[in-house]
């Protein structure tokens, strides 16, 4: 018997694609009896556009809200740090901590570590 190694095994478990960009808001949800239950975020405003996260080379966070009849754009900006697995936004003195679930050039979903809540962006 031999034991052969893939390259990708060698990143423990990390994934190597590039974090920053901007993604859409698709969906969120958490986790009943070990199974993952999404649903449409509900916080994009029907008519709108989808609200995004914008991740940004220079380490900042952009979050774009559109809400209201005009579908008027409120972008919130605050600061980014990728650790390993781990994605921490802060804006303004809220800082949030998250899991990086999955990260692929189309999609990336975070499960917030205190609130459990998973949220799904597209790109």
């Amino acid at each position: 018997m031999f034991a052969t190694s893939c390259s990708n095994d060698d990143n423990d478990g990390e994934t190597i694609v590039p974090i920053q960009g901007k993604y859409n808001l698709s969906q969120t949800g958490t986790i009943i009896d070990g199974k993952e239950v999404l649903i449409d975020a509900p916080e994009n405003a029907s008519g709108c556009s989808r609200d995004y996260l914008d991740l940004r080379l220079s380490n900042a966070a952009v979050i774009g809200d559109y809400s209201g009849e005009n579908c008027a754009l409120v972008e919130t900006t605050g600061t980014y740090v990728r650790s390993h697995n781990d994605l921490t936004l802060t804006v303004g003195s809220i800082s949030s901590t998250s899991d990086i679930m999955n990260l692929t050039n189309k999609e990336l979903k975070i499960k917030n570590k205190t609130t459990g809540v998973i949220t799904v962006y597209t790109r």
